[in-house]
C-alpha cells in the first residue's frame, strides 16, 4: 500500500486526483499506476485500470489470478467491473469513497453474489493517510 500511496502523491502533484494502485503477485510488483484522467483527458485513466492493463501485458494474460490489487481509494463501478473481469484474487484499499465506491459504500459490486468471480476485499488499510491525501488535494482546489 505504501507504493500505491507514493503513486497517489505523484498523481496529485501532476494535477490528477491522488489515487494510486499497485498489483502484486507473490513478492513481485507487476504494475504500479497513478490516476491519469486529467493528464490524458481520458475518463478511463483511473489508476486501477492502468495497473490492470500493465499487469496483464507483463504476464501475457488477461486473467490476473493469484494477484492482489492495492489501491488508495475504494474502486468505482468502472474499476470494480474491470477487477472482476480480470479475476484478481484480492483487493486491498485505503479510504472509502462515499460518492462512488463499489466495495461497500454506494454498492458492493466486488462481492455481488450473482457474479461468477468475487475477490477477497480488505478495506481501510492506511486509510487515514489515503484520506488525508484526498482531502488536502480537494481543499487546495476549492
Amino acid at each position: 500500500m505504501r507504493l500505491a500511496l507514493d503513486s497517489a502523491r505523484e498523481a496529485g502533484v501532476a494535477g490528477d486526483v491522488p489515487v494510486g494502485a499497485v498489483i502484486v503477485r507473490g513478492n513481485e510488483v507487476l504494475a504500479r499506476a497513478a490516476n491519469r484522467t486529467v493528464r490524458d483527458k481520458d475518463p478511463t485513466g483511473h489508476a486501477e485500470l492502468l495497473a490492470i492493463r500493465e499487469a496483464a501485458r507483463k504476464i501475457g494474460d488477461w486473467r490476473l489470478t493469484g494477484c492482489t490489487l492495492y489501491v488508495t481509494l475504494e474502486p468505482c463501478a468502472m474499476c470494480a467491473g474491470a477487477i472482476v473481469l480480470a479475476r484478481l484474487d484480492r483487493v486491498v484499499f485505503g479510504a472509502f469513497d462515499d460518492k462512488a465506491g463499489m466495495a461497500g459504500s454506494v454498492g458492493d459490486f466486488l462481492r455481488h453474489p450473482r457474479l461468477n468471480h468475487r475477490p477477497e476485499v480488505l478495506a481501510r488499510v492506511l486509510s487515514d493517510e489515503a484520506g488525508t491525501l484526498l482531502a488536502e488535494f480537494f481543499r487546495e482546489r476549492r
